[in-house]
């Protein structure tokens, strides 16, 4: 049992051996196969101790009568030979698997490594379009929580709405507060701000100056364009044509890949 185990981890370090061969170029013969028994030692060790189960426990061998024919001889060999091959190239796939970047490293990412940021609110951070819909009510979109969270760990974010009255502005900041916004320790009260025009969004921006602006309004997006670095338009169609510097998405989240 002990020595089928040892072949079998030979010759997987041999096939390992093979394919970084092939995929790096001509490598010392003592290089690659330190790199290959290394590589494949850990997975090994990793893949016994993820295990639930542990060792399995020997079970008892049946003998069958086995044909003495050499067809059947050769059939078997193949099979052998296909079922070895298909095992190591298992392991090699495993092993070389991309790693899943995390939605912080996405979002750094994407932002540039920008460290300001002022955002919209209506149609961007919360569900309500209009004014008028948010005199009634407003509610933070779930899917964009997420997002929203992950760039307060990092950025300087400000957030920002043109409002009808006050009772409007309390509406904002009770729905921001009871999705958990303010909770992270990256945004308070205070980096929500409000106006009764939108030149006064314009304006807000202006006088933080950030390394991204994020709007649904393409005279404000088109106007800051000459003076922020970064824009993202929050478009359900991606306008024809836009500065270099401006990048369109139907959603925020959907621009960080969450959907």
């Amino acid at each position: 049992m002990a020595d089928n185990s040892k072949d079998e981890l030979v010759q997987l370090i041999k096939r390992f051996g093979d394919y970084l061969t092939a995929k790096i170029g001509n490598l010392d013969s003592q290089l690659v196969g330190a790199l290959a028994g290394l590589a494949v030692a850990i997975l090994f060790t990793w893949r016994l101790l993820r295990s639930p189960s542990g060792p399995q426990r020997r079970q008892p061998k049946w003998q069958t009568p086995i044909p003495s024919t050499s067809g059947v001889s050769a059939h078997s060999n193949a099979n052998l030979t296909y079922s070895e091959d298909s095992r190591a190239q298992n392991v090699i796939d495993e092993f070389f698997q991309p790693v899943k970047p995390t939605l912080g490293q996405i979002v750094r990412q994407k932002l540039s490594e920008g460290r300001k940021v002022t955002c919209q609110l209506l149609g961007v951070v919360l569900e309500e379009t209009s004014l008028e819909e948010l005199q009634n009510q407003a509610t933070v979109r779930s899917s964009v929580l997420e997002v929203l969270l992950e760039i307060t760990k990092f950025c300087d974010l400000y957030l920002m709405e043109r409002v009808l009255d006050d009772e409007s502005e309390k509406k904002v900041l009770l729905a921001l507060e009871d999705a958990g916004v303010f909770t992270s320790g990256g945004l308070v009260k205070d980096k929500v701000l409000f106006c009764s025009t939108e030149n006064g969004r314009t304006s807000f921006v202006r006088q933080l100056e950030p390394d991204w602006h994020i709007d649904s309004n393409p005279e404000i997006v088109s106007q800051l364009a000459r003076f922020i670095k970064y824009q993202l338009h929050i478009s359900p169609s991606k306008p024809e044509r836009t500065p270099a510097n401006v990048f369109s998405s139907p959603s925020l989240e959907q621009f960080f890949g969450c959907i």
